[in-house]
């Protein structure tokens, strides 16, 4: 799966689709339901909510806020512990009791303060807490760390434990929007069709496996905690850092890579020094040990203002470096489209 049909499948359907939580950018707005029987503290959170990013949905009862839920199925909540009728306490267990909203994080607000309410609300399956008066900075920030989780622990590769699709697009564009200089490294194998169709997804599972193990050990050598990797899928990897560091982290996987790669093949293959297998067209070829290409895009002599465009780049760059054998990288020397 290359970058570009990743990225294709995350946004450019959903334009196509006329969902109505993208904007004109394609960048996708989070549904932010805020339940509170106080229209004034509803007011404040809404406007302390980025209207770039958010799109506020309000509930005065917890009534209305679980047919919200049902309907819209926000990204986060934000409860009012205290309200007439059914509480935020009530709410927050019916809400993990449901397998559509087990999953959504909350925010319970209040104006108790007591360590007592605190950890009663936690035991309803809450995943934060905030005492009225509140400071709508540290709100914002607390509900931008939420999604930010929430959106790794649902989309984590099972088999790597690497973040997914949505968190490496979160990561971009956080980057972009805070004019941050940066790198991505788009690593990708190459002929692991082959060595997959040879010898079993189990073994193919094993070389996706050691080759996250390898971006992990080039990042703690050369990177420092800024730094981001994702797996997109199958033998795609993500690796966010700065143009500096970047060639230095791609050389240590290179290295790492291709001195581990031969233990994943038999002995006779090891020694002759290819496999035989069929292309994507049903012809049987004979293909070399497998290697890795990464290609680096990033922001140093040009504006990348979208992660579309990052994509596209990156698939450039993919199809050039796939072109030279062995292993290799290549970043993006151009300053210009």
């Amino acid at each position: 799966m290359s970058l570009g049909v990743f990225w294709r499948s995350s946004l450019f359907d959903e334009i196509l689709r006329g969902d109505p939580d993208l904007q004109g950018n394609g960048r996708r707005k989070f549904k932010v339901l805020v339940v509170d029987d106080d229209p004034n503290i509803r007011e404040l959170i809404v406007e302390t909510l980025s209207s770039e990013r958010f799109r506020p949905i309000e509930a005065r009862d917890g009534k209305e806020a679980l047919l919200i839920c049902e309907r819209e199925r926000p990204d986060i909540i934000i409860l009012d512990v205290m309200m007439p009728g059914m509480d935020g306490l009530e709410i927050c267990l019916r809400l993990r009791g449901e397998l559509i909203t087990s999953h959504i994080p909350i925010i319970l607000l209040t104006a108790k303060g007591m360590l007592e309410d605190k950890i009663k609300g936690m035991e309803t399956g809450a995943d934060d807490y905030i005492t009225k008066p509140f400071d709508p900075l540290e709100l914002e920030a607390r509900i931008n760390m939420h999604l930010r989780r929430s959106i790794r622990d649902s989309e984590a590769s099972p088999l790597t434990g690497l973040p997914g699709n949505r968190a490496i697009e979160e990561n971009i564009e956080s980057r972009i929007r805070k004019g941050s200089k940066f790198a991505v490294c788009y690593v990708d194998l190459d002929d692991f069709k082959a060595y997959n169709d040879r010898y079993g997804f189990v073994a193919g599972s094993e070389v996706i496996k050691m080759t996250a193990q390898c971006i992990l050990e080039s990042m703690e050598k050369y990177g420092n905690e800024t730094d981001f990797i994702g797996h997109i899928g199958g033998d795609d990897f993500i690796l966010i850092t700065e143009m500096e560091r970047a060639p230095l982290m791609a050389q240590e996987i290179i290295r790492l890579f291709d001195s581990r790669i031969p233990n994943h093949y038999h002995p006779e293959d090891r020694q002759r020094g290819y496999i035989v297998s069929t292309d994507r067209q049903g012809n049987i070829q004979r293909f070399p040990i497998m290697t890795i290409s990464i290609a680096i895009v990033h922001n140093t002599y040009r504006v990348l203002d979208h992660p579309g465009k990052v994509a596209q780049i990156a698939a450039e760059l993919k199809k050039y470096v796939k072109t030279m054998p062995g292993s290799n990288f290549v970043f993006d020397r151009r300053r210009r489209d």
